[in-house]
């Protein structure tokens, strides 16, 4: 059984908050939601792979060897709105008591991630407004070494194209494994995606209607293989997309390739 580390599509929602007089205001309410639910139910609905979701908030906070032991236990690992900040801070660095009683450095999870995969672990890199280079240039994947092992390039600016008609996508190698029981024409309209540009050495299995841009793409890094889903498994890019025929084919066939079984 193949083993899969999740990490994204999770949030909490406090409020409503209520002004009940001038000076007092009342956060009514609290819940979480996992995004991630269908993607997860996805990949695990033939009982062949095992996916363990987390929110960013848990990966952010792995302490030092944490995330290699989480590497070494698992054959693929998807991050999806997963900011660049995640990879790159650590919550001691905002903590005074530790301030001037060592060096507060950490193993550098983006390396972790690169050496990872040029090892032969496997890499699902999903979209969403924090994803690639994401809202406002805060995904920041491409600002990093994950630029590295990305099958697409980012941009240097905000990469959001959404629009509330949505898109389609049109295949490009129509005889790709992971297209295999897959027909795109049925796809439901997806309500955006991050633009990015194809890259060289890697495979676009796939383009957003009407535009040269990359929805699917693969590539091959050392010993491991890596995919971009430029839009998102969840809603609301994909809260038509979570209920198509076919959604779960979709992702068993990505994890499928990665593992080189397609």
């Amino acid at each position: 059984m193949a083993k899969i580390y999740y990490v994204g599509d999770w949030a909490v929602m406090l409020g409503p908050v209520f002004a009940e007089t001038p000076f007092n205001y009342a956060v009514k309410g609290t819940d979480i939601f996992n995004y991630g639910k269908w993607l997860k139910e996805a990949i695990e609905s033939t009982g062949e792979h095992e996916v363990l979701s987390v929110p960013t908030w848990e990966f952010y906070r792995l302490g030092p060897g944490e995330y290699e032991k989480i590497i070494d236990a698992n054959d693929v690992i998807i991050f999806s709105d997963t900011e660049a900040k995640n990879f790159q801070l650590a919550p001691s660095f905002f903590d005074r008591n530790q301030f001037g009683r060592k060096p507060l450095t950490f193993p550098d999870r983006v390396r972790l991630t690169v050496d990872a995969l040029k090892s032969g672990k496997h890499l699902l890199f999903v979209g969403g407004w924090l994803s690639f280079n994401g809202e406002m240039g805060k995904g920041g994947w491409g600002r990093t070494g994950l630029r590295e092992i990305l099958p697409v390039e980012c941009l240097e600016y905000e990469d959001l194209c959404e629009s509330t008609e949505g898109w389609s996508a049109t295949p490009v190698l129509e005889n790709h494994p992971i297209l295999n029981g897959v027909p795109l024409d049925t796809m439901p309209p997806i309500l955006g995606y991050n633009r990015v540009r194809p890259r060289g050495n890697c495979d676009v299995i796939a383009r957003w209607s009407g535009t040269n841009d990359p929805m699917l793409a693969t590539g091959t890094f050392g010993k491991g293989r890596v995919v971009a889903y430029t839009s998102d498994p969840a809603p609301h890019w994909g809260c038509n997309f979570v209920y198509w025929d076919h959604y779960n084919r979709f992702w068993l066939n990505i994890v499928q390739w990665l593992l080189n079984d397609a």
